[in-house]
């Protein structure tokens, strides 16, 4: 009871203890929900995959005819005549009110340059959710960085009490003539020591909240605490089960795949470069020396146009060849990423399995440990009190509980970090 109380007690930032203030509960899911809220790595993630989403849209809108209004006035000197006096100028007074439209009918290249841009998009949102996966795996070092520093706190304290405890009773063996002064030394000595470990794990807790509270909440005076899952409740996934989802939901290997589209749709973008473009503008309103509809004569001024052109590329200085070749080089860094990326996958698939696999087979031996440590402890004390054993042997005693104790913790947390690193790497997270 009193460890909860101890625990419940260091949740709370130091700044606060002491004001009524209702700490919130937090699991790992909600840490992780809250992380991506204010994760500023990951919210950029987040703005490149909408940048990407718009240079898509602005490509396919080029796939399509534009309507504007063109609207002027030319004001030329007159000289007497109706043209006045720059020949190139139609009037001296020229209109224009006008409609165009505008459609490039034949363009390979802005047709690849959509295609790229859609394989930029898919490849955008995978690098968010790497950056996802990134930022999970922080929050999972962190959040279960503090439940080990709770932990050890709580076992360094269980040794300070074990410490006064037998401080006590060999002050009571010293006045009873059946213990040295040594012994009543030794566990003074013993007792400060543990004192200053309590103090450490203190400090230890604190900075582990720090840590864990900087990238789940945007107030880090926010009192809060979280909820103890250090347990070994989940068997660990067979390796080609692990390996099976990961592949299918791995967002290396998605922006890698999407990088190669990329690339691809770059490469006939720039060969486009060596094709002919053909174009069509269509005019509709008045371009007349009044701004009517009709002229004095009766003459319309409102009418049409169409012009067509056609842009046949001849000489560029090998630049087009240049942006060719570039653009296969994409291609081959886009599939040396995708080889990498498979074997990547295939390495972490094996570590994280036999990491997971020792720790849990790791976790009965240790808490057996434990057992015995404790078993050993409370022997070799009623030893001492018989005149069986020395207060050496005590403290001896003690320390390899206290050890055992923060072995088994922290077998604890390194399964459940094994087994996080199973769960991103298989997209559960």
């Amino acid at each position: 009871m009193r460890n909860a109380v101890l625990v419940a007690v260091l949740c709370v930032p130091m700044a606060l203890r002491g004001q009524p203030a209702a700490p919130l509960s937090i699991d790992l899911a909600d840490a992780l929900h809250r992380a991506q809220a204010y994760n500023p790595q990951f919210q950029a993630a987040g703005i490149a995959a909408s940048l990407a989403r718009e240079e898509k849209v602005q490509a396919k809108a080029a796939l399509f005819p534009t309507v504007e209004a063109v609207n002027g006035y030319t004001y030329t000197q007159g000289n007497g005549t109706s043209e006045g006096i720059f020949v190139g100028n139609n009037g001296v007074h020229v209109y224009d009110e006008q409609m165009a439209v505008r459609a490039e009918v034949f363009s390979f290249s802005k047709r690849a340059e959509y295609r790229r841009t859609i394989a930029a998009e898919a490849a955008a949102r995978a690098r968010q959710d790497i950056a996802r996966r990134g930022l999970v795996a922080t929050v999972i070092t962190s959040y279960y960085g503090l439940l080990t520093a709770q932990h050890r706190l709580i076992n360094t304290q269980r040794s300070l009490d074990d410490a006064r405890t037998f401080e006590d009773i060999t002050r009571k063996q010293e006045q009873g003539g059946e213990a040295a002064r040594a012994d009543v030394v030794k566990a003074q000595i013993t007792r400060t020591q543990r004192e200053r470990e309590l103090a450490e794990a203190e400090a230890n807790v604190e900075k582990a909240k720090l840590a864990l509270a900087v990238i789940i909440f945007q107030d880090l005076n926010q009192p809060f605490t979280v909820v103890d899952d250090l347990q070994p409740d989940a068997p660990v996934t067979p390796v080609p089960e692990i390996q099976k989802q990961a592949l299918a939901n791995s967002p290396d290997i998605r922006a890698a795949q999407s990088s190669m589209q990329q690339a691809s749709f770059g490469i006939t973008a720039a060969r486009a470069g060596y094709l002919p473009t053909f174009s069509v503008d269509y005019f509709y309103g008045i371009d007349a020396h009044e701004y009517a509809v009709r002229d004095p004569e009766g003459h319309r001024n409102l009418g049409n146009a169409i012009q067509g052109t056609i842009t046949v590329p001849v000489w560029n200085w090998g630049a087009t060849g240049s942006k060719v070749r570039q653009a296969r080089l994409q291609r081959q860094q886009a599939e040396l990423d995708l080889r990498f990326a498979q074997r990547q996958i295939e390495a972490n698939t094996n570590t994280y399995y036999l990491e997971a696999q020792t720790a849990r087979v790791q976790i009965e031996s240790l808490r057996a440990s434990v057992n015995l440590a404790e078993e050993s402890l409370r022997l070799t004390l009623l030893r001492y009190q018989a005149g069986e054993a020395t207060a050496l042997e005590v403290v001896d005693s003690q320390s390899t509980a206290a050890d055992a104790r923060n072995a088994y913790d922290d077998g604890l947390a390194r399964y459940r970090l094994a087994q996080g690193n199973i769960e991103i790497l298989t997209g559960r997270y």
